[in-house]
């Protein structure tokens, strides 16, 4: 309500003429009904007194609104043809008048103008002038939808430009920050300040891409452009037409998924380094491991490594001597090559090589898993009903519906350990999620997930591990763009570097304790001493140093809300 009368004050203060003309005719035709039912109040009482008839002069009014709004309750009638007649008229007058006349007045003078000036402050053609320094868009997807989010967590303003007026009221009205105007005129990206960009992301398909660089490296030759590619031949095209950067989001998700499953000559698999610190994930199924806290494993002792968390379906816990390692819990690690080969050694089966993976689907992000899998001599099936796709994959290729039991069965589901689905279509991952747990309570299932809102849905479903396509592209964008050496290992949790706040100089960990203020967890501590990991929590933390946390969105957020430093570069 409090909306409405808002926009209806605006449009009354509208200061065009046609506004203006527009209120005199509604005016006009209001007075206009008001005459046209006086007079016929007037004949009413000239007609009833002729038949002998008293009525008050309210009644005279109320006699003609019922009749012209063809009510007609019959409470008040005539007598002669005369009168009948007269009805007749005032009946036909207000059908022209109140029932054809007043309804399209109201909507071309007043509710068609109102729209019209609802939808011109919808659609936005130019951005603030003093902004700089922001992230134009020009296409809304997951991908983008996700980086929206991770923009305006970390205060950052942005501009997405769509050729659309529709789809700019809509995402207006959705409180995304869009603009209308063609991205083929250069004066569109004068209103949008291109020359004062930070970055222009194209998260569109290859040939929208390819285009759209083209014609935005026309315009400024040294705006940052990162976008978006299918294939590496695509990928090549796109730079060429004048990306600075591309990613392939396909192959990057599929690597990943390939990455988390079992089999392959290593259990654990480097997902970031820094330095010679590397970062990397291993699922904790070997005997030596199943059902043993971090305490009584005492890994640290045995191979070096350094447990900074564990994933229990979705759920990432900071590791303490207390946490127990489950089947297909995935083990989150730090240490240096050798550190990580002693461990591979010490908890790799001897088998390992030969555990079956069931990859479902073969597009790219599919078939980036096989390619991941087959680099490491896994033992993998691809299940998909396209025959097309299944061909560079020869008799390990199972073409029909995944759904279906024989096709699973076919594939070695009985005797599987990992199960890879990878269809964009988030409600299949959830429906084959279900009916593969249901099969295999004891198989370990990894998905992908295109929507981040699918997320927890699948782990409610049985997955034990989900990655999201739109947050990985997200997080690829949003790296770029703040030039950060920031790593997302999962969902909503990432590894960042900074230097020591000048508040956390000359204390220990111990004292300051990050984890119960802020949620961050330092794993690590680079100093002229060298690499620290894990760092001595009795130490004070030197000038100079470099601190590289484990963390969450919320988590990373309050660290640096109270601590304020700047982001290394």
């Amino acid at each position: 309500m409090k909306y409405l009368t808002s926009s209806a004050l605006s449009f009354l203060r509208g200061e065009t003429e046609s506004r203006r003309r527009n209120l005199r005719l509604l005016l006009r035709f209001i007075v206009t009904i008001v005459i046209v039912v006086t007079i016929f109040s007037v004949l009413f009482h000239v007609i009833m007194a002729w038949e002998g008839q008293q009525h008050s002069w309210l009644t005279g009014f109320y006699w003609s609104l019922t009749v012209m709004s063809t009510l007609g309750f019959g409470d008040i009638t005539f007598h002669s043809d005369l009168g009948r007649i007269f009805s007749i008229i005032v009946l036909l007058t207000g059908v022209v008048f109140l029932l054809v006349l007043l309804p399209f007045t109201l909507i071309e003078f007043f509710y068609a103008p109102w729209v019209e000036s609802r939808a011109k402050r919808a659609i936005r053609e130019r951005v603030n002038p003093d902004l700089t320094g922001h992230v134009i868009l020009l296409h809304y997807d997951p991908v983008s939808a996700a980086l929206i989010e991770k923009l305006e967590r970390h205060g950052h303003d942005y501009a997405l430009l769509t050729a659309e007026q529709e789809e700019c009221i809509r995402l207006t009205d959705m409180g995304v920050n869009a603009f209308w105007g063609d991205p083929r005129q250069a004066a569109t990206f004068e209103r949008l300040r291109l020359d004062h960009a930070g970055m222009v992301a194209l998260t569109g398909g290859d040939f929208e891409n390819s285009r759209l660089a083209f014609t935005i490296r026309s315009f400024r030759a040294n705006i940052p452009i990162i976008a978006a590619a299918e294939s590496k031949s695509s990928s090549d095209v796109i730079r060429l037409s004048g990306a600075n950067k591309t990613f392939q989001l396909p192959s990057l998700v599929g690597e990943a998924l390939a990455r988390r499953s079992h089999g392959g000559k290593s259990i654990t698999h480097v997902v970031a380094h820094f330095d010679e610190l590397l970062i990397a994930e291993a699922v904790a199924n070997c005997p030596e491991l199943e059902g043993k806290t971090l305490a009584q494993a005492n890994l640290r002792a045995n191979s070096g490594v350094n447990v900074i968390g564990l994933w229990e379906r979705g759920e990432f816990l900071l590791a303490s001597p207390r946490s127990t390692i489950n089947p297909n819990t995935v083990l989150l690690l730090a240490g240096s090559e050798k550190q990580l080969e002693t461990f591979d050694q010490l908890y790799r089966k001897s088998d390992e090589t030969q555990g079956l993976i069931i990859v479902i689907g073969a597009g790219r992000v599919g078939a980036a898993v096989c390619h991941t899998l087959e680099a490491e001599k896994a033992n993998y099936r691809v299940i998909d009903r396209a025959a097309r796709v299944l061909k560079p994959f020869g008799e390990k290729a199972i073409q029909g519906d995944a759904s279906s039991f024989e096709i699973l069965q076919q594939a070695g589901i009985i005797d599987a350990r990992t199960v890879v689905i990878t269809s964009h279509d988030d409600d299949l991952e959830v429906y084959l999620t279900i009916f593969c747990r249901k099969l295999r309570p004891d198989l370990q299932i990894i998905c992908r997930a295109t929507h981040p809102e699918t997320i927890s849905e699948l782990h409610r479903a049985g997955a034990d591990i989900v990655l999201s396509y739109a947050s990985m592209g997200a997080n690829i964008l949003s790296n770029y763009f703040k030039h950060s050496d920031v790593l997302m290992v999962a969902e909503g949790l990432n590894i960042f570097q900074t230097p020591a706040p000048p508040d956390l100089v000359g204390k220990t960990l111990l004292e300051e304790n990050l984890v119960l203020n802020t949620g961050c967890n330092v794993i690590a501590m680079k100093t002229e001493d060298g690499l620290q990991a894990p760092p001595n929590p009795n130490l004070s933390i030197p000038q100079g140093a470099e601190l590289i946390l484990i963390s969450d969105a919320d988590s990373e957020a309050r660290f640096f809300d109270r601590y304020t430093p700047k982001k290394a570069t």
